[in-house]
């Protein structure tokens, strides 16, 4: 009588360590733009960020090794503030599911790298260093520590941020896509909304410029200044940066040409008595 048939146990794969996760942690927090390139971007970086884990998940020259490493040298380019949110997702897939999660891996980066970018820059390279480091600024040119303080807390909370997302998003596995793909657009919009709220209450309280000429109309003299603050306090400090928006816009105008462009006007304008500081 023939023995039963046998189970076979499958294949163990690779286990993912909490050393892996801090190492590829370490690597994208200090080296991930270090390879930036015009032609795949931040590839090389993620590959830098992947492969000693790679390494240990496939082997050292192995075509399963070889594999991956083209799939993660393939072009990318997002925030440098969320991609190791990406990076966590990629670590479960491979752990997962080895050399077979390669198409789900380069979906994965290829779907989450805009809207990453969106959120991320938004958020971490727009949002907050213009409000706190207005403020920081502020405190430093008033002779206040908390200037710089304020500045070095918002760089050391973000590097532990970026440090901690790839431990997160490893954790979550694939249910943190689902999660953020309902709420990305909203936290986008959001934050657009916001730093634009804010980018309009800093040209009101940090470009102090008045006009001081008064010109006279049927023999009596207008203080155009307070003729303007009737109207709309802050008007002519938001026509400045409006009209140097529109500059920026022309063909051939870099934004070293406006800087100058400015300090001229200012100058020339503050000599004739049309505009002081406020």
């Amino acid at each position: 009588m023939a023995s039963p048939a046998t189970e076979v146990a499958p294949e163990k794969r690779y286990t993912v360590t909490k050393k892996d996760l801090r190492q590829i942690s370490r690597r994208s927090v200090f080296g991930f733009q270090l390879g930036w390139n015009y032609e795949r971007m931040q590839g090389s970086g993620y590959l830098f960020t992947m492969l000693p884990l790679m390494r240990r998940m496939y082997g050292d020259n192995t075509p399963e090794l070889k594999r991956m490493m083209r799939t993660e040298n393939q072009f990318f380019n997002t925030s440098n503030f969320l991609n190791n949110i990406i990076i966590g997702l990629d670590v479960a897939l491979q752990e997962e599911g080895g050399t077979d999660s390669e198409p789900a891996v380069a979906g994965i980066k290829t779907s989450l790298m805009g809207p990453m970018a969106s959120v991320g820059d938004a958020i971490f390279g727009s949002l907050l260093p213009t409000i706190l480091g207005a403020l920081a600024a502020s405190l430093a040119v008033a002779g206040n520590p908390l200037g710089i303080i304020l500045w070095s807390v918002e760089c050391i909370l973000t590097g532990i941020l970026r440090y901690w997302e790839t431990s997160f998003a490893y954790q979550t596995g694939a249910s943190l896509v689902t999660t953020m793909k309902d709420k990305l657009s909203a936290i986008t919009a959001s934050a657009s909304v916001l730093g634009i709220y804010m980018v309009g209450s800093l040209i009101a309280s940090n470009i102090n410029v008045i006009f001081t000429v008064n010109p006279s109309i049927a023999g009596a003299s207008i203080n155009l200044q307070n003729t303007l603050n009737t109207v709309l306090p802050g008007l002519l400090p938001a026509g400045i940066v409006a009209l140097i928006y529109w500059g920026l816009g022309k063909k051939g105008m870099t934004s070293t040409k406006m800087i100058f462009i400015t300090l001229i006007c200012a100058v020339a304008l503050s000599a004739l008595g049309i505009i002081a500081k406020g």
